[in-house]
């Protein structure tokens, strides 16, 4: 009888032991939150098509993989604000039962939600967020960076125009985090390949006036006037330079970081020329067409920014990781997807870094005259596709901790 109670003890041990280490999903259901730009600049970037991009995303997964556990989408506005940001992200996190971020454009805000993400062990993957720091001195174990980054942009765009003669440039740039780390990287890449910086203004985010930063830049002769900015503001700057004669004068305007939606407000009459850096076209190929025009089906007949494509794809990479653990430990879901490359539906064949940085092919575009075009948002011509491994910062050069 003593030997059978002790196999028997040994027996329970064992079973609690197991079913203490088995993984499993809080109350059977994953939460998605979309922190985004909801009402500003940055909407047309992520704002509510990100949301549509999370919840597509849900429903492809949802017919692929026929998940035993609930999935839900919930959106925010972070206004810009990295105080409201991490507000919101304590708020979900704590209360609200979100297990993971999505989006984010706007680096200050992402830079904070970050920092809370790794505080709870959550998850956050942004798409949105630009600065190169999010897998550089601000790494996280918890954050993953999606798209693009301030030094692909750079390398990308900084790096080509130079090769074509643009050998002097002046900054006009965003004043936060994002502008700041990509002027820096620019300003890197530019003096890499032989050319110098002449000068650089700050301008408050969200300006409308841009007439006294573009006379500095006029001011300065640099051959190339650097737009260290986004969204809006590279809308109002692009146009105000325009009207002052700017490129008819000598000068030209390089958009460091420039969405098909910028275009789209700008027009090709005064967009035409201009080359851009971007990892995502929606007339790529027969996947990002068919992927796009769903995606414009529920946004108006408008076509999906770069950032939209990367909320979608990482949503379905991410769900397919807390399928794989059975858990939602944002910690271990992060680790997960780190593990093997996979075939992205959107960007190709893709991997992610130790330090964060998810690792697929850039393209080197220039927008179309209005001659060219055959129609609404047939606007980008591949100039050069640049690969994944020759597109991001190389791993030990980010100064990440998480790198060994």
């Amino acid at each position: 009888m003593k030997l059978k109670r002790k196999l028997l003890a040994a027996f329970a041990v064992a079973a609690l032991a197991a079913g203490t280490a088995q993984a499993q999903i809080s109350g059977n259901e994953v939460k998605i939150g979309v922190l985004s730009d909801m009402s500003s600049l940055y909407a047309d970037i992520g704002g509510p098509g990100s949301v549509v991009a999370a919840k597509m995303a849900v429903e492809d997964f949802k017919k692929a993989h026929h998940p035993k556990f609930k999935i839900e989408v919930v959106g925010g506005d972070h206004l810009n604000k990295p105080d409201v940001g991490s507000q919101i992200a304590r708020k979900w996190y704590d209360a609200e039962g979100v297990d993971a971020i999505f989006d984010t454009p706007n680096s200050g805000v992402a830079l904070a939600v970050s920092q809370v993400t790794k505080e709870k062990n959550k998850a956050f993957i942004g798409s949105g967020p630009g600065s190169s720091d999010l897998t550089g001195s601000k790494c996280s174990p918890n954050t993953i960076h999606w798209v693009y980054d301030t030094w692909m942009l750079a390398n990308g765009t900084g790096t080509a125009v130079v090769k074509h003669g643009g050998n002097s440039w002046f900054f006009i740039t965003a004043d936060y985090a994002f502008g700041h780390a990509l002027e820096r990287d620019t300003t890197k890449a530019v003096e890499k390949a032989g050319g110098k910086v002449l000068g650089s203004v700050k301008v408050p985010l969200n300006t409308q006036d841009f007439s006294s930063f573009l006379l500095q830049a006029q001011a300065s002769k640099a051959k190339i006037i650097g737009l260290a900015n986004a969204g809006g503001d590279t809308i109002n700057s692009i146009k105000q330079a325009a009207e002052f004669g700017i490129v008819k004068g000598g000068q030209n305007l390089a958009g460091l970081l420039v969405f098909i939606s910028d275009i789209h407000g700008i027009g090709l009459e005064k967009a035409q020329g201009l080359i851009l850096t971007a990892n995502f076209y929606w007339d790529l190929n027969d996947k990002t067409r068919a992927w796009s025009k769903r995606w414009s089906k529920e946004m108006n007949g408008r076509m999906p920014t770069m950032v939209h494509a990367g909320v979608y794809s990482s949503v379905l990479e991410y769900l397919t990781a807390v399928q794989a653990l059975n858990s939602d430990d944002g910690g271990k879901v992060i680790a997960q997807m780190k593990k093997k490359p996979f075939n992205d539906p959107l960007f190709g064949k893709s991997h992610v870094r130790e330090d964060g940085r998810n690792i697929h092919d850039a393209y080197l575009f220039q927008v179309k005259t209005p001659a060219e075009s055959k129609g609404p948002y047939d606007y980008y011509k591949v100039l050069a596709t640049i690969p994944g491994e020759e597109a991001f910062r190389p791993l030990h050069d980010g100064g990440c901790s998480l790198v060994k």
